[in-house]
């Protein structure tokens, strides 16, 4: 069972600190929610876990398991099972979002599925999230609602199967069927061990 910790993390941003020493665990199977207002640092505290450039880790620690991520690139977290849902999604024009879910299921996997294998999974994946199809043959979120752009979030997390997902306010822009939706995922998801 994979475990998160985070111990005494401290984040700055463009010179402002803002996490100031934050210890959480989270473990596989195990739902987490932060709640509070805006501008207080969940949507940091993500990014920081995840390795964007912007967020500068001062002091502290992220550990899964044994494996230290604190100094990772983004892309080793990932492989190492960390998964991002960004509260706003963006537009890639030109790159279709087949093959960007393609790429990320076989670098995160290791594994080069078959053109038939994976879109037998993606088949099955959009089905789950009530996601037209065809959405997986324009180019990544360009021209996505709110809701499309969320779903599509959803399906990532599917595709990529990671030891813990975040979601950064994933309700936002979603109608109450696909609220529901997403919960039932996330439900499933988390009987298969994920931890959010």
């Amino acid at each position: 069972m994979a475990t998160l910790f985070i111990n005494n993390l401290h984040v700055e941003v463009e010179g402002k600190e803002i996490l100031k020493g934050i210890n959480l665990k989270i473990s596989e199977g195990e739902t987490v929610a932060l709640l509070g207002p805006n501008g207080h640092g969940k949507s940091t505290l993500f990014n920081a876990i995840m390795g964007h450039p912007r967020y500068k880790i001062t002091e502290g620690s992220i550990f899964l398991d044994d494996k230290d991520l604190t100094n990772l690139t983004t892309d080793e977290r990932a492989r190492s099972g960390l998964f991002l849902a960004l509260q706003n999604p963006a537009e890639v024009p030109g790159v279709i979002n087949s093959d960007f879910l393609r790429a990320a299921v076989n670098a995160t996997s290791g594994e080069h599925l078959s053109t038939y294998k994976f879109y037998k999974m993606l088949d099955q994946a959009t089905k789950e999230v009530k996601m037209p199809f065809d959405l997986a043959t324009r180019s990544l979120n360009e021209g996505f609602s709110g809701g499309e752009k969320k779903r599509n979030e959803i399906l990532q997390l599917i595709l990529l199967k990671p030891k813990i997902a975040m979601l950064d306010e994933i309700d936002s822009g979603l109608d109450v069927d696909a609220i529901q939706t997403v919960a039932d995922v996330i439900k499933k998801e988390e009987e298969n061990g994920r931890g959010f």
